[in-house]
């Protein structure tokens, strides 16, 4: 019997200008590693190949992943999405999303994701404590979809709501949590949480950004009617 094998890609959104933060975000650092370099092992240690970065406010030289950048950077998120999307190879047939500024996000969420998507899903959405955010993981047959109604600063987000019923849920809350970095108070609290190794401590301090639901066990892939922050 043929083995059927599944290439699952990742994807880095790190264009971002980071004008509160001082400068492009990509390059801020965190206990001496720059956030670039962190999103870049996150989602290598979650097992995706290849990577693609997507770049804008600052082009960063990286060894051994895919650097795209995105002119149109300033529209907002929906177009640094799409540079990384088309930047895939054909091979792929589904990609895992992730932020530059949620440096606490651990690669165990990755790795659940693809186990959803290797179990079915077409969609699969990490949640802290039954609150969906990110990372998010698209079946290639649905990135058109997403990218027709991604706009601004907008992701994915309109089409999951147009498809909840695609969109698997995987609780994530004991691997790691979903902070932002959007502030310099952002990353003295994210810089003391991560010198703690206390990750997994309750809801992030953004909790709202999607419609929270009870957590299921860490793990458990479920269907949700929440959205991410992507």
């Amino acid at each position: 019997m043929a083995v059927v094998t599944r290439q699952v890609a990742g994807v880095l959104l790190a264009a971002g200008q980071g004008t509160r933060l001082g400068g492009p975000k990509a390059l801020i650092e965190l206990g001496g590693v720059r956030l670039v370099d962190r999103g870049v092992a996150l989602l290598r240690e979650g097992g995706t190949s290849p990577v693609v970065v997507v770049t804008g406010a600052v082009d960063v030289p990286l060894l051994g992943v895919i650097t795209v950048h995105n002119p149109d950077w300033r529209s907002g998120m929906a177009s640094s999405l799409a540079a990384g999307l088309s930047a895939l190879p054909g091979s792929c047939d589904a990609a895992v999303i992730a932020l530059v500024d949620q440096p606490l996000v651990g690669s165990s969420a990755v790795q659940r994701l693809i186990a959803a998507y290797l179990d079915g899903a077409q969609i699969a959405v990490a949640t802290y404590n039954g609150e969906p955010r990110n990372p998010v993981l698209l079946a290639r047959d649905h990135w058109a979809g997403v990218l027709a109604l991604a706009a601004g600063d907008v992701g994915a987000r309109p089409y999951l709501r147009a498809h909840p019923d695609l969109v698997v849920a995987v609780e994530c809350g004991d691997t790691g949590r979903a902070d932002d970095v959007d502030t310099p108070g952002d990353l003295a609290r994210v810089g003391g949480i991560l010198a703690g190794q206390n990750l997994p401590a309750g809801r992030d301090a953004h909790a709202g950004h999607g419609a929270a639901s009870p957590a299921s066990p860490p793990g458990q892939a479920v269907r949700t009617p929440g959205y991410p922050s992507c």
